[in-house]
């Protein structure tokens, strides 16, 4: 199940938080490379961990294995003061767009076929579950070009924002993914899972591991 916290339930939850933010300095700095992110304590936390973003955790056998953060446009957000480089013209935004940032699948969690995991296709359905439950229809996305083709598979309308740029050891491109609930439809009958993956409850704090 996948799990949807404010900054403040994640901050209420000590071990959860630090699962979070040690997940994300391993993807973003160990293995993606992004050496402006890199802290002497090994967490990745940034300007953008304000009291308006959205935290999905997929959490199996007691471990954090998936992770992304949602952000609103109507405010600052990575495309707007960190990424601009990455967009063409005025970046979209209002109530209805929303930024999904640090996707992240923690290694032991890799299981899919062409690098999507079964936690990955998780998260995929819960950013969809979690916009049409609120008006939400777009999310802007910064992801390795290869990325574009599998949202459209997933009947996702995907429309690069720019050209594609180089941070890290990664190429990547700004991209805006207009979804629906046949997207929703298409991405279930992908995962062979048509139940929600939105968990109305909280993950218990008792006996998280870290990653592995």
């Amino acid at each position: 199940m996948l799990f949807a916290l404010t900054t403040q339930e994640l901050m209420e939850r000590p071990d959860l938080w630090e699962a979070v933010h040690r997940l994300r300095y391993r993807i973003f700095v160990e293995e993606m490379g992004w050496t402006d992110l890199d802290r002497p304590d090994q967490l990745e936390i940034d300007q953008f961990d304000h009291d308006e973003a959205q935290h999905h955790l997929v959490i199996r056998n007691g471990e954090l294995a998936g992770y992304q953060r949602m952000l609103p446009t109507t405010r600052p957000h990575l495309l707007t003061d960190v990424l601009s480089d990455l967009c063409e013209g005025p970046s979209p935004s209002g109530p209805n767009v929303w930024e999904l940032t640090r996707y992240a699948v923690a290694p032991g969690f890799r299981d899919g076929k062409r690098g999507v995991s079964t936690v990955g296709t998780e998260l995929i359905a819960g950013f969809v579950e979690w916009g049409l439950k609120r008006n939400v229809n777009q999310v802007i996305i910064e992801f390795e070009p290869m990325w574009v083709l599998r949202a459209l598979q997933l009947h996702f309308l995907a429309k690069p924002l720019g050209y594609q740029r180089t941070y890290g050891n990664q190429q990547v491109v700004a991209t805006l993914l207009t979804f629906t609930e046949h997207t929703l439809d298409i991405v279930r009958a992908r995962r062979n899972h048509f139940l929600p993956v939105l968990n109305r409850g909280y993950p218990g704090l008792l006996g998280l591991k870290q990653a592995s």
